[in-house]
């Protein structure tokens, strides 16, 4: 995923819920994650924290993972596909 990409999906990200697929770098199995930066979508599930800036420059993305509740990250190079839910 170029850095022009990542912008748009980390853009994406704090406008509203997507799903991104990815593979674990731990066990190389697909991992489709529905996920969020909104902080209207944050605070409706309770987070009082949110990541305002995301370094582009850095390959990791970290984001609310609505399905677990918690934040996760994963490698900007393992991403399959995203999409806007």
């Amino acid at each position: 995923m170029d850095k022009s990409e990542k912008q748009k999906l980390v853009e994406a990200l704090k406008k509203g819920s997507v799903t991104v697929s990815f593979t674990k770098v731990n066990t190389g199995e697909l991992r489709v994650m529905p996920c969020t930066l909104n902080p209207k979508v944050l605070k409706a599930n309770g987070v009082s924290v949110s990541i305002e800036g995301q370094n582009l420059d850095n390959e990791q993305i970290v984001a609310w993972a609505l399905d677990k509740n918690a934040w996760r990250s994963f490698l900007a190079e393992t991403v399959v596909s995203w999409e806007v839910l």
